[in-house]
């Protein structure tokens, strides 16, 4: 079983409670789809976190609020860039280091992992359209693209005769990532949900049996959200953690 973390941005609580799960669910593997840090009160935290279990076998990516530690002229805007400014105050230049040595994507067996956008990985274009999957389909020869940054989860197929068809998934619920159709997953959000659902979401790949399922994690998300207050973070981070949104 292959447990899939997108878009942690810096919740200490949210992660604890998925890395939990994926034990207790028989999570053997985790793969990171990128947005360690951004948004939440813990980064320095989420950043050990993520390189301690790389060190023991996990693959981790690039997403784009990674990327704006390194790199100022990142595109970020508002709270966004406000909360990336307060970041990069509380991480080590090891971690920026290590930041950057992370790769956009990364390709194993009939799947690719990536952050965004699997034609232009380091553009941070939205899978949100039947055109987006369309264009992210065509940038690569993979069967299954699995990837985060919207922060919902959803499920898109292609067909044999070309046509896509969106799916809301069902937590706990196993969809079986049928033969010959091609398809793009989009996680959901661990750290900062946006479906109106505020418990942690991640995705599990049972890569034998063919099967991908979403789970919903509850967590301490009053904790998270004081922490953001205490940090001086802008309001609307803590308040949009309680309402999934």
């Amino acid at each position: 079983m292959i447990a899939l973390l997108a878009d942690i941005h810096g919740n200490r609580e949210a992660l604890s409670a998925c890395l939990d799960h994926a034990d207790r669910a028989g999570a053997t593997r985790l793969v990171f789809l990128g947005d360690y840090v951004g948004y939440g009160a813990d980064p320095a935290w989420v950043l050990r976190t993520v390189m301690d279990r790389i060190a023991h076998g996990a693959i981790a990516l690039l997403g784009n609020h990674d990327q704006a530690v390194f790199r100022r002229n990142s595109g970020l805007m508002g709270r966004a860039a406000e909360a990336m400014t307060w970041t990069r105050q509380q991480l080590s230049p090891d971690a920026a280091t290590f930041l950057k040595s992370l790769p956009l994507e990364h390709a194993e067996e009939d799947r690719l992992y990536v952050h965004a956008d699997a034609s232009a990985p380091g553009e941070w274009r939205y899978l949100r359209s039947v055109d987006d999957v369309r264009r992210s389909l065509a940038g690569t020869p993979a069967r299954v693209t699995i990837c985060g940054h919207t922060h919902v989860p959803q499920l898109f197929g292609l067909t044999v005769t070309d046509k896509v068809s969106a799916f809301t998934p069902t937590a706990e619920a196993p969809v079986p990532l049928t033969r010959p159709r091609r398809w793009v997953a989009v996680m959901g959000s661990v750290g900062q949900p946006r479906d109106g659902d505020p418990t942690a979401c991640y995705g599990l790949l049972d890569p034998v049996k063919g099967e991908l399922s979403w789970a919903r994690v509850p967590y301490d998300v009053e904790s998270a959200a004081a922490k953001i207050r205490r940090a001086g973070l802008p309001e609307s981070l803590a308040g949009r953690l309680l309402a999934g949104k």
